[in-house]
């Protein structure tokens, strides 16, 4: 796949994306997509924090879900979809920092199971990170509605 061709897919992505709501509430927005590949970032705003102050696991699986998902689409033509069949974390550490980002990458795509896995980062004020989650999971290719 060239440039040309992956940019269509970007940008499909990149509405796919913007038609989740849960990932506008949580504030997390794409910052990159590559073939097998797709980085999502979210502010840990107040309302996203467990009762230590630190950021909700909540938050770390959902974005690491959606990069991994999106990192398994980006892979797939314009006529398949996917869903997460399932999604395992392990957490690391406290999510303590400003930003959230997960990075989702492809290990291995058939055609009808693909395994990801996702690294989710906390970002202190200094740009220092610190890895707080990983997952690894299966997501499924389906038909494209519509």
């Amino acid at each position: 796949m060239d440039g040309s061709e992956f940019d269509a897919v970007a940008a499909r992505i990149r509405a796919s994306f913007a038609q989740q709501s849960m990932m506008a509430t949580l504030g997390a927005g794409i910052e990159e997509v590559a073939p097998g590949y797709c980085r999502i970032g979210a502010a840990i705003a107040p309302g996203l924090r467990q009762q230590h102050g630190v950021a909700h696991a909540g938050l770390a699986f959902s974005i690491g879900d959606s990069a991994a998902g999106y990192a398994a689409l980006s892979r797939l033509g314009p006529e398949e979809d996917v869903v997460t069949a399932e999604m395992k974390i392990n957490l690391l550490a406290p999510a303590q920092g400003e930003r959230l980002v997960a990075e989702g990458r492809v290990v291995r795509a058939g055609r009808r199971l693909i395994v990801v896995t996702a690294e989710v980062r906390a970002v202190a004020k200094d740009g220092a990170e610190r890895a707080v989650a990983l997952l690894q999971g299966t997501i499924v290719p389906v038909p494209a509605a519509g």
